[in-house]
């Protein structure tokens, strides 16, 4: 099985879409580099804000498209063909809504279930081959409402709940950068039911429920605070548009299409 060269974590760029639900990706990926102290820088080629992680020789690209959701193909499909990275190389980090808040999975291929990015990516590489870890955000419970539901802010109790997921998802990260999917897989899956089944008060307290209850982002903050902030390119000033002002998203160019 061909290890993980490339992370793409999903996301609309914006200050205006930074508590939205829809970008469970970009949250998980500034925990993920303020833990580790990773520096973002924009990659106007790609459409993206860029990171290494992993250990020298061996590095793994993490990528923030800056395009809106819809066309993150253009973005992840563009840098895995340019440096040769396979689908089955890509792992995606997007918002799911068939799981609840607390819950995240891993998994190699499926469809596409209605996600707009993932659907990009797929039809720009042509097959659904990759990688996916998926983040709960829940559902609306109307397929109607979902486009305004993926738009905004999780209550305080999910936004809770998420973060914990997304600790979990953090917790595992140095198995899938070194190629150990199946491992990454076993233990996020359990560590997670762990957590929901002690949530639910299977457990005494003092055990994995307290965890998720109490999770902290890497710089201290509670989990029941507001989501990190948007990750900043670090190579040098914002671009300006035509009119001379600083777009206020994450510095990178966005594409045509729509946020959901």
């Amino acid at each position: 099985m061909p290890g993980i060269r490339l992370i793409a974590c999903l996301g609309n760029p914006g200050r205006e879409h930074e508590r939205d639900r829809h970008n469970a990706g970009f949250w998980l990926a500034q925990r993920y580099a303020d833990k580790v102290g990773l520096r973002w820088t924009k990659e106007s080629r790609f459409k993206g804000l860029t990171a290494k992680a992993g250990a020298p020789g061996a590095e793994v690209l993490l990528l923030l498209p800056q395009t809106y959701m819809n066309r993150s193909g253009q973005s992840v499909v563009a840098l895995a063909r340019f440096f040769k990275i396979e689908p089955g190389e890509v792992l995606v980090v997007h918002d799911e809504l068939d799981f609840p808040p607390g819950i995240a999975r891993l998994k190699l291929g499926g469809g596409v279930a209605g996600h707009n990015g993932l659907k990009d990516i797929a039809a720009q590489f042509g097959v659904t081959d990759f990688w996916r870890l998926r983040v709960g955000i829940g559902h609306p419970g109307d397929r109607d409402m979902v486009s305004d539901w993926v738009l905004s802010s999780p209550s305080p109790d999910d936004r809770k709940q998420i973060e914990a997921a997304i600790e979990g998802c953090i917790e595992v990260m140095p198995a899938i950068l070194a190629g150990d999917l199946q491992g990454a897989t076993q233990k996020l899956h359990g560590a997670l039911k762990q957590k929901s089944a002690a949530a639910a008060g299977d457990t005494p307290s003092g055990t994995a429920g307290s965890v998720a209850a109490s999770a902290t982002s890497p710089s201290g903050a509670a989990a029941g605070g507001p989501p990190p902030a948007a990750p900043k390119d670090q190579s040098g000033p914002a671009p300006k548009d035509q009119n001379g002002a600083a777009p206020a998203d994450l510095g990178g160019a966005r594409g045509e299409g729509n946020n959901s």
